[in-house]
């Protein structure tokens, strides 16, 4: 037995067996999206990384701020479209931009 089993107070053979197949039905949905995002956001890590070494070729900039904003204003609209919270979003944005960030200036210094 979970700990949220003891505190709440709940038997877990007590639990309906439909409930307890719609709960494994929708959590493995969430564990395909969470992979899904994961797979997603090494896909983008893998085109910023692209673009840290094109940057430091150039010996252009790791930020561009006008882009971040640009894409963080496209994504809080995403957002709201989807209906998402546009500050959850943006937080998760700006998490992963500064970590573009400090990939591009760790290319950058091997580069130099």
């Amino acid at each position: 037995m979970n700990t949220s089993d003891r505190d709440s107070g709940t038997d877990p053979e007590a639990i309906d067996e439909n409930v307890t197949a719609e709960l494994a039905r929708l959590r493995d949905s969430i564990d395909n999206i969470d992979a899904a995002v994961v797979h997603m956001l090494a896909e983008r890590f893998k085109c910023t990384q692209q673009v840290g070494h094109l940057k430091a070729r150039h010996h252009l900039p790791p930020a561009d701020p006008g882009r971040e904003a640009r894409q963080i204003a496209r994504l809080r609209q995403l957002a709201e479209n989807a209906k998402l919270d546009p500050a959850f979003a943006e937080k998760l944005l700006n998490f992963i931009i500064a970590e573009v960030i400090r990939h591009h200036e760790t290319i950058a210094a091997a580069e130099d």
